[in-house]
């Protein structure tokens, strides 16, 4: 885990190094930065980029001190590569524009290069230089010239959008929480059971950035839901298993308000922290976890069995993991009952429809910072990112999490509680 760990590490700082010193270059070129606020400048964005990246290495420094820090970090560097990314498609767009006004004026001069001068009788005489007055002394400065003025009011117009777009996802848009209402329909689901309320928590990644005041909030989203089962569906702490006791509080407040208690699952951060500290922190707590198991829900005649696997990437860390086994986890329950399925990863989706009638899963923080489109598309390399899927007659509902991973910044992925309302 280590390596893989160091081998991330490097690629990001790769990336993040490259954008600021891309931002540099064009903003000394733009504004005609000299040498000592140019290296402010790039030592600023290298501090961020430490702080960022070397965050998980200070737990020995108090929250009240690292949280302030790293989000300052993040927010800089958030606001680095989004003017990077703008000034980017500018001057890759100009390039491309260029091509063809380059091409036609290297034809027009091709032929006048090898054309004969034309005939003289005589040299012209040389002109004497004209002697240059000098200007008045209450005369107006010359104007910024057309290109120069350009130039810095696209620089400066992407380094104002950057700094809005990250304040906003930091300060804002990460603790805009929303109560989201899903029907969803389970084949075979008894009637007596319309309207069964399961509400949905996921990837809380209770940490640096993910707190009491942030678990607050997400207490009082689950009581407005009322939910009949309440559950979580991974990544529940970040990476510290020290923060186990804060998620078994969490557990224990939440099972006070869902007549059939809490159910959780495993992310891979929750293998980063330690499955083993996980487990313990939710059982502690009232909850309980299930790794490649089952449970009915409901009483006779109008139950239905809630499976949940393993997560994907829990063998790559832990070489105790078993991974996903549906198989396993059906063989816990009754046969013929309707089935509902935890699974963090949503990319087993295809996979796993078949076999059961309602999967709910997370990780994908529904992109976590989108403009307009879902870059996580292209990362992930699959379609659920956000909201309900369907295969034949198997539903999936990926809920966007809670908390956030790497920058602590949301934009246009709101973080949600989920309550799915069941229907047969």
């Amino acid at each position: 885990m280590l390596i893989r760990f160091l081998i991330f590490a490097v690629v990001l700082a790769v990336i993040l190094g490259g954008a600021s010193t891309f931002l540099v270059r064009r903003l000394a070129s733009a504004f005609g930065l000299g040498p000592r606020r140019r290296r402010a400048l790039g030592v600023t964005l290298g501090v961020a980029v430490a702080f960022g990246l070397g965050g998980r290495v200070l737990g020995w420094v108090p929250q009240r001190i690292l949280e302030p820090l790293e989000t300052t970090a993040f927010a800089v560097l958030l606001a680095a590569v989004f003017a990077a990314m703008i000034l980017g498609v500018i001057d890759l767009a100009q390039l491309v524009a260029s091509i063809p006004r380059r091409f036609s004026r290297r034809l027009a001069s091709t032929p006048a290069s090898h054309a004969a001068p034309p005939p003289s009788a005589a040299e012209p005489a040389i002109a004497a230089p004209t002697p240059i007055a000098d200007p008045p002394p209450n005369a107006p400065l010359p104007g910024l010239p057309r290109r120069t003025f350009l130039a810095q009011a696209t620089a400066g117009s992407a380094v104002l959008v950057g700094a809005s777009g990250s304040l906003y996802g930091t300060l804002i848009g990460r603790h805009d929480y929303a109560l989201v209402d899903v029907p969803a329909r389970v084949p075979g689901l008894s009637r007596r059971l319309d309207g069964f309320t399961i509400v949905q928590l996921s990837d809380l990644h209770i940490g640096t950035f993910v707190g009491e005041p942030e678990l607050r909030a997400a207490e009082d989203l689950v009581r407005r839901a009322r939910p009949d089962l309440l559950i979580l569906t991974g990544d529940l702490l970040d990476h510290d298993p020290r923060l186990g006791d804060t998620l078994a509080r969490f557990v224990r407040r939440l099972g006070a308000y869902a007549r059939h208690g809490v159910v959780a699952i495993p992310g891979n951060h929750d293998y980063y922290a330690g499955v083993d500290a996980v487990t313990a922190a939710v059982t502690g707590g009232g909850g309980t976890m299930l790794i490649n198991d089952g449970r009915v829900i409901g009483d006779a005649g109008a139950s239905f069995a809630l499976l949940g696997v393993d997560d994907i990437y829990g063998p790559r860390t832990d070489p105790r993991a078993a991974g996903p086994d549906l198989d396993r986890a059906i063989a816990t329950v009754p046969v013929d009952l309707p089935r509902v399925l935890l699974c963090h990863n949503p990319q087993l989706f295809p996979l796993l429809a078949p076999r059961v009638g309602l999967q709910l899963s997370g990780h994908t923080h529904g992109g976590q910072i989108n403009f307009g489109v879902r870059p996580a598309r292209l990362v992930l390399g699959h379609p659920f990112i956000a909201g309900a899927y369907h295969l034949g007659d198997t539903s999936l509902y990926v809920n966007r999490g809670f908390g956030t991973t790497g920058p602590p910044a949301r934009i246009g992925s709101a973080p949600e509680v989920s309550r799915i309302i069941l229907t047969g």
